[in-house]
């Protein structure tokens, strides 16, 4: 568009085929302090993070959760005012078929599989929490289709109970800053939700999930836009690694042959001047 302000170049070369950030020895996790003081800068790089599913009731946001995975949550939400028009609540979505559910479904992928985890959940409900989404990690979990990730989801954005959710954007950038040194959601979640207090679990999960779509993209990641640049450890060993590319391409340089351009065909050695005769 006319007059938008243009983005920042990506990060160079060597950063934009490296998917994620490995948890490594030599990366020491960062103490408590610096991690709350990283998030306070994301928290002001993306102001009042959330989730991007629409929802107006818990179950309505365990249902968004359930389709979103293996999915977008711009896709989720194109599927879900219809759906939940027709399915507002458990009673009305245990008492349908997978047949009926599954065309309503199939935009978000995996339908099969999805519409008979969306039945089991809300029979479940209904056999055990009298219809009711519980606020309890546990009870959610016991779920048909309900993980810690989906069930910390529920938690945090629709239950206010604290959770912090840890799903591929929270793994790649909490372990590409240094706030994380783990290889598995339940890890960095531990690490976390001990560096963080309590409340700021939920808010941090969102944050860091944004940072991950819009900046800490898992290849070419706009790292001269990231508010926490100078305090990343994947950001320093991309530095590193490019100027030492940078090196080696000028030594090669120092050390080659000098070639002409195409075409060109060397000039004659100059002639010596004449010297001047004596004259007698």
């Amino acid at each position: 568009m006319p007059g938008s302000p243009k983005r920042a170049r990506s990060a160079p070369t060597a950063a934009t085929t490296t998917a994620a950030a490995s948890p490594g020895a030599d990366r020491p996790l960062k103490p408590a302090g610096e991690t709350r003081a990283i998030l306070e800068r994301l928290y002001g790089q993306h102001p009042n993070a959330t989730t991007e599913l629409d929802f107006t009731t818990p179950f309505e946001l365990l249902v968004a959760t359930i389709l979103s995975a293996q999915s977008s949550d711009a896709r989720v939400n194109q599927v879900t005012p219809a759906f939940f028009k027709r399915y507002p609540d458990p009673q009305r979505l245990a008492a349908a078929t997978t047949a009926e559910l599954e065309p309503q479904i199939v935009a978000t992928g995996f339908f099969r599989q999805k519409s008979k985890m969306l039945l089991g959940m809300a029979q479940a409900l209904l056999e055990h929490h009298g219809g009711q989404v519980p606020a309890d990690m546990d009870a959610l979990t016991a779920l048909p289709g309900v993980g810690r990730k989906t069930a910390n989801v529920v938690l945090g954005h629709a239950l206010g109970v604290p959770g912090l959710p840890v799903d591929r954007h929270v793994l790649r950038v909490a372990n590409r800053i240094g706030i994380a040194q783990a290889a598995t959601p339940e890890d960095v979640e531990t690490q976390l939700c001990a560096a963080l207090p309590r409340e700021q679990w939920t808010l941090a999960s969102s944050t860091l999930i944004l940072h991950g779509r819009r900046i800490c993209r898992p290849t070419q990641p706009l790292c001269p836009e990231c508010a926490v640049v100078d305090r990343c450890y994947f950001a320093a060993e991309m530095r590193t690694a490019m100027a030492q590319v940078e090196g080696a391409k000028s030594t090669r340089a120092a050390r080659a042959p000098h070639t002409l351009p195409a075409g060109r065909k060397p000039s004659a050695p100059a002639r010596p001047a004449n010297k001047p005769t004596r004259r007698r």
